[in-house]
């Protein structure tokens, strides 16, 4: 499962291009995004998943703890429905576990490009609200769909797929610039209602070719996505979009 995670990253980098940023009128640095982001990257720093802590050793003893660390903070499925307050906050501490490198950097670039923006929108505590709850509510998903699996769960993307689902909502002209490689990785603007309704469709199509087996959580993806989605149109409501924001010329590459 944790090493598929990694796998799924490249797939989408594949697929729809690196997303480099949006340009937003925004007055305000956002916290709770940068608070997630810099949480996230530090207890991945400390942990045996980053391999760089001496602490957890080298070889098959540094695997161990890995396999132990993901069993304690993931979500396991088969375990999560049993009677124990324990599991039942699995799916909140899997919110800040990462399984690789890859994994990371992946969440945290997408959580900076489309976090800052809905945290403006919704404000402060309730973007950090909406985030955890989104987040919780998406593993809790996969995890019912999956009940027998002994597999651990861990990501952000759960929480982060519903970020995207609330951005679509709030700034569908908001033009995202991405790099496809179909087409000679061109830096190209595309509005959000084109970029991330296909994102999710490609979810879909992954979620139906998934077998029972260890592999990437695209069910919970979705499941965020349109969480996400949904809170911002019975909160907000169809007259508060933000109709258009302009884009300048790119801030960056990144890789999502």
């Amino acid at each position: 499962m944790i090493r598929n995670w990694s796998k799924a990253v490249r797939r989408t980098v594949t697929a729809v291009g690196a997303l480099v940023g949006t340009r937003s009128p925004r007055r305000r640095t956002p916290p709770v995004t940068y608070t997630l982001i810099t949480l996230c990257c530090l207890l991945f720093l400390i942990s045996p998943a980053a391999g760089l802590n001496p602490v957890y050793g080298t070889g098959e003893e540094l695997l161990a703890a890995q396999r132990a660390y993901f069993r304690r903070w993931g979500v396991i499925p088969a375990e999560l429905f049993e009677d124990s307050p324990g599991s039942a906050l699995t799916p909140a501490t899997a919110l800040f576990v990462h399984g690789s490198w890859v994994h990371l950097l992946g969440n945290m670039l997408f959580l900076y490009v489309f976090g800052a923006m809905t945290e403006e929108r919704m404000g402060r505590l309730q973007f950090a609200l909406f985030y955890l709850g989104c987040g919780y509510l998406a593993l809790l998903g996969y995890a019912g769909a999956n009940a027998h699996s002994q597999e651990s769960l861990v990501g952000a993307s759960g929480a982060i797929s519903a970020v995207l689902g609330a951005f679509l909502f709030l700034f569908p002209r908001a033009r995202v610039t991405s790099l496809l490689p179909f087409l000679f990785f061109l830096p190209l603007r595309f509005p959000a209602w084109v970029v991330l309704p296909f994102w999710a469709a490609l979810q879909w199509m992954a979620a139906g070719r998934a077998g029972d087996g260890p592999g990437v959580a695209y069910l919970a993806h979705l499941v965020g996505f349109g969480l996400g989605f949904a809170f911002a149109w019975v909160r907000f409501g169809r007259t508060t979009r933000v109709g258009g924001v302009p884009v300048a010329a790119p801030e960056g590459e990144n890789q999502p």
